[in-house]
């Protein structure tokens, strides 16, 4: 089932490279809430998540995804069975679309402000990790161990603060809510699971 997690970074890769060779193609697939919502290019809201800006943001995303997500596709065929794949696919292409619904509320009058980039859903996709293994370390920068939940708090808070000040070209919102949504999503499809995830946040603690 691992196949799933290759094929998406497949498509992501090629579409990102392609994209890189046409100018055109590259913008009219990103993210462009006043492009979006006056012509009803609606499909930018998904496509975006498949463009990056260079080589490295394109790594550093699939990596992400990469280490995670076939952790996370172990726990949702323990949990769903066979059905765990679809919903782990529908997780990834969710998280893109619901990561940038408020960007896109935020930015909709303004012509100039653009985003591309799978953040969104790798970040929905470490969170979910986390909500199955909360107090599983998290390697931060490769090196420094982090309880999960305290690195997902700390991911929360400066998200937030980050996308309060804008100081940046880093799609922050992006983060936070695409955090906030793989961390719920599990609960959507099995509510019961909120015991699960109590049950071993309190033994660990």
């Amino acid at each position: 089932m691992e196949n799933i997690i290759y094929i998406i970074i497949g498509i992501t890769a090629v579409v990102s490279y392609f994209s890189w060779q046409r100018e055109d193609m590259f913008r009219k697939l990103l993210l462009s809430p006043y492009a979006m919502i006056r012509n009803k290019e609606y499909f930018r809201l998904l496509t975006h998540g498949f463009l990056h800006a260079g080589w490295t943001h394109l790594i550093v995303n699939m990596l992400v995804f990469w280490s995670f997500g076939k952790v996370l596709l172990f726990y949702f065929v323990q949990v769903w069975g066979t059905k765990g794949a679809l919903l782990f696919i529908l997780l990834y292409l969710s998280a893109i679309i619901v990561s940038s619904l408020y960007s896109v509320a935020k930015h909709k009058d303004d012509y100039s402000y653009t985003a591309v980039g799978a953040s969104g859903a790798t970040s929905a996709i470490v969170f979910a990790c986390l909500f199955f293994d909360p107090w599983n370390m998290i390697y931060f920068f490769g090196v420094i161990p982090i309880p999960g939940i305290v690195f997902g708090v700390i991911y929360l808070i400066y998200s937030y603060r980050m996308a309060k000040k804008a100081s940046d070209n880093i799609g922050h919102d992006a983060h936070f809510w695409g955090a906030v949504f793989g961390f719920v999503f599990p609960l959507l499809f099995k509510p019961q699971l909120i015991q699960f995830f109590i049950q071993r946040l309190v033994n660990l603690w």
